[in-house]
C-alpha cells in the first residue's frame, strides 16, 4: 500500500539546460501546466557554475541566468515542485572547453543518470540527447517582436537615453541639428531598466543577424540590426544606463553634392583617407556611402567595426576584432586583399598603427576619426608613425560637420626650409597640408630640436618664428645657465642676456658655441651681461678726436669697469684709462652705435 502511494505522488524529473534556463522555458512549462506539483527540478551544478562563471566577468547572460534561476526556486515552493542540485562542479578545464559542447555533455550525462526529461533550447543539444536516448523537451526560440524601448523611437531619433533616476530623453533630428527632448513622464528605476535589458538580450540571442559585440564586466554593447546598445552598470557606471544609437539617414555620395575634382580623388588617387569630424555629425554616414561608392565601382570593400554598425550592402562583408584584436583580422584581411577596407573607428595607439600597417601594405584605406579640427586628424598620427610616413599612410582628410563635408586636405612631403626662417642650412623634412580644392599651404609640419612642430602657414610670421626660437633657445640655455634672458629684437635677430661671468662660456672660442646655437634656433644672436640693477648711472661727456669717439667720465673712476648701453640695448664693457677716458673707434660697430646713442640722447654709462 505504501508503495502505490509513493508511485502516485512521484513525479517526472525534468533537468534544464542553461538555454533553457535564461530563456525562461522552465518557468513558461510551469505556467502551462507541463510542469506540475510533485514533479522535481534538477539544476546540474555544472549550470549554476557555467552562470556564475558569466555573472563574475560581467556578462549579462550571466547576470539573467542567475535572476532566472531565482525566480524558478520561488516558483517552485508557490507550485509545491521540488527543486534541487545535482552532480559535481565542473573543473576549470572542463569551463574552458565549454565553447567546444564540454558542459553539454555533461548535463545530458545528469538527465541520463536521473532518468530525467532534458529541457533545452539548443537544437545541437536536442539532436545530441536523441541520440543518446534521453527525453527531451525542445523549445525554439520565439523572437520578442518589438523591444519595449522602441515606443521611444521616432523617425527622426538619433539616440536614446535610459538612465536609473532619469526621464527617458532622445537625441531628434538629424546630425549636427539635433535637440535633446524628454519623451516621456515616467522616472526610471532600476527594476524598469533590468527587463529592458533582459528584453534586449533575449532578442540578441535569438536574432541570428544579432551580434554582442562587447560583453565585459559592468558594460555590454549589443547590435540589433540597425540599432547599436550599451548597457552599463555599476560599478562601471554610478547607476544603471541604456543607450540605443541608430542611424537616420542612409545616403549616397551624390548627395554630398562633391565637385568633379573631389570625385576624381576618390576614385583615381586617394588611397588613404581619413573622415574626420565631431561625435554625431555624419562621420559614420559619410564612410557608409563612401564604402558604397567603391563597392558600385567594382572594388573589393571589406570594414572593421567595434562594434560592427555601419548599415551596408551585403557585398561589403563586415569584420570585428579577430580573438580581441584588430591586428589579427588585418592579418586575415591582408590575404583576402580587398582593395579598400573601411576602419571605423580609430580610438587607441593600436588602431592607428595597424591602419599604418595595412595601408603601406597597399591597401586602400578609409578611416574615421573624432577631431574638432580638420588638422586634429594629422595630428592624432603624429608620435604614432615616423612623421615623415605620415604623407604616404593618409593622402586625404576628410572634414565633416553638421553632415556636410567642410574642408578636403591632401598631404605632401617636401625637403626645404619651413615658411618664415631664413637660414637655407634649416631645410628640413615637411608634411605639407594643402587645401585640396585651391591649393593652397595652410599647414606645415616638421621637426624643430626635439618638438614636432604644427605650424599654420597665415600665421608662420616672424614673430611665430622668432617665440619658437626663443623657447628652443631657453631649453637649450637652462642646462648650463642658470640666469639668462632673450629677447627678440628683429624678424632673424635675438639678445641674449646672461651674466657677465658667462658671457665667454655662451660665445665660445673663437665664436664656435653661438654660432652652434645660431645654427640650431635660425637666427642671428647677440650676447650681452645682465644688466645689474644694483648698478648707477654716471655723468659723461662725449667728443670726438681724429678717428676715436671719446667717453669722458670722473678721473675718479680710473681703473673702474664700465657699461655702456644705447637706451636698454648694451653696446660694451671697458675700463676707464688714466685720464677718466674711453676711447672707441669712429668706424666701428661700437663707434656708431655710442653716435647714434649721442644723437638720440639715450647714451648711458653704468658703474658698480
Amino acid at each position: 500500500m505504501g508503495s502505490k502511494t509513493k508511485s502516485k505522488t512521484k513525479g517526472k524529473v525534468y533537468v534544464p539546460d542553461t538555454s533553457a534556463i535564461i530563456a525562461g522555458v522552465v518557468r513558461r512549462l510551469m505556467e502551462e501546466g507541463r510542469i506540475k506539483k510533485n514533479d522535481i527540478i534538477v539544476v546540474p551544478e555544472f549550470v549554476i557554475s557555467e552562470l556564475e562563471n558569466q555573472a563574475n566577468r560581467g556578462r549579462e547572460i550571466g547576470i539573467e541566468g542567475l535572476e532566472e534561476l531565482k525566480m524558478i526556486r520561488e516558483e517552485c515552493e508557490k507550485r509545491g515542485i521540488e527543486f534541487k542540485e545535482a552532480g559535481r562542479k565542473p573543473t576549470l578545464e572542463e569551463i574552458q572547453l565549454a565553447r567546444s559542447g564540454r558542459i553539454d555533455a555533461l548535463i545530458r550525462d545528469v538527465a541520463k543518470e536521473m532518468g530525467g526529461v532534458l529541457i533545452t533550447c539548443d537544437m545541437i543539444q536536442a539532436k545530441g540527447a536523441e541520440a543518446l536516448g534521453i527525453e527531451i523537451i525542445y523549445v525554439e526560440h520565439e523572437m520578442p517582436e518589438k523591444l519595449s524601448i522602441e515606443r521611444w523611437i521616432t523617425k527622426d531619433t538619433m539616440s536614446l537615453h535610459l538612465k536609473e533616476g532619469c526621464r527617458p530623453k532622445a537625441k531628434r533630428g538629424k546630425p549636427g541639428a539635433f535637440k535633446l527632448v524628454d519623451v516621456d513622464d515616467v522616472v526610471l528605476t532600476r527594476e524598469m531598466l533590468e527587463e529592458f535589458a533582459r528584453e534586449i538580450m533575449e532578442r540578441a540571442r535569438m536574432d541570428e543577424k544579432a551580434m554582442v559585440e562587447i560583453s565585459r564586466k559592468g558594460a555590454t554593447v549589443v547590435q540589433l540590426g540597425s540599432y547599436r546598445i550599451a548597457i552599463t552598470r555599476p560599478p562601471f557606471s554610478e547607476a544603471m544606463e541604456i543607450t540605443l544609437v541608430r542611424p537616420i539617414l542612409k545616403v549616397t555620395l551624390e548627395d554630398y553634392k562633391l565637385s568633379d575634382k573631389l570625385k576624381k580623388r576618390l576614385e583615381e588617387r586617394a588611397e588613404g583617407i581619413l573622415i574626420a569630424g565631431p561625435p554625431g555629425h555624419g562621420k559614420t554616414t559619410l564612410a557608409q556611402a563612401l564604402a558604397e561608392f567603391y563597392a558600385s565601382k567594382g572594388k573589393i570593400v571589406k570594414t572593421m567595426e567595434q562594434p560592427r554598425d555601419l548599415q551596408v550592402s551585403a557585398e561589403i562583408t563586415q569584420y570585428a576584432p579577430l580573438e580581441g584584436d584588430m591586428a589579427k583580422t588585418s592579418d586575415i584581411l591582408l590575404l583576402v586583399r580587398p582593395d579598400y577596407t573601411i576602419y571605423d573607428e580609430l580610438r587607441t595607439t593600436h588602431d592607428f598603427k595597424v591602419f599604418a600597417d595595412m595601408r603601406l601594405a597597399g591597401v586602400g584605406m578609409v578611416g574615421v576619426v573624432h577631431a574638432t579640427q580638420p588638422i586634429d586628424a594629422v595630428q592624432r598620427f603624429i608620435q604614432r608613425v615616423e612623421l615623415g610616413l605620415i604623407p604616404h599612410i593618409v593622402d586625404t582628410i576628410i572634414f565633416v560637420k553638421n553632415g556636410r563635408i567642410e574642408k578636403v586636405y591632401v598631404l605632401d612631403l617636401n625637403v626645404r626650409v619651413p615658411s618664415g626662417m631664413t637660414a637655407e642650412d634649416l631645410a628640413r623634412p615637411i608634411v605639407e597640408v594643402i587645401d585640396f580644392e585651391t591649393g593652397k599651404l595652410e599647414y606645415e609640419i616638421y621637426t624643430y630640436g626635439e618638438q614636432t612642430v604644427v605650424m599654420k602657414v597665415r600665421e608662420a610670421k616672424e614673430s611665430t618664428i622668432a617665440k619658437l626660437a626663443e623657447e628652443r633657445l631657453t631649453q637649450i640655455l637652462k642646462r648650463y645657465i642658470k640666469d639668462f634672458s632673450v629677447e627678440i629684437v628683429g624678424p632673424n635677430r635675438a639678445v641674449l642676456r646672461v651674466k657677465k661671468e658667462d658671457v665667454p662660456k655662451v660665445i665660445g672660442k673663437e665664436g664656435r658655441n653661438i654660432a652652434k646655437l645660431e645654427e640650431l634656433v635660425g637666427i642671428r644672436l647677440s650676447v650681452e651681461p645682465i644688466v645689474d640693477t644694483l648698478k648707477k648711472a654716471i655723468p659723461f661727456r662725449v667728443r670726438e678726436a681724429s678717428g676715436s669717439v671719446i667717453i669722458e667720465v670722473d678721473r675718479k673712476l680710473v681703473g673702474k669697469n664700465v657699461d655702456v648701453y644705447k637706451g636698454e640695448e648694451f653696446l660694451f664693457s671697458a675700463t676707464v684709462g688714466k685720464r677718466g677716458q674711453i676711447r672707441v673707434k669712429k668706424k666701428s660697430d661700437a663707434g656708431k652705435k655710442v653716435l647714434q646713442a649721442v644723437a638720440l640722447g639715450n647714451l648711458r654709462v653704468l658703474v658698480d
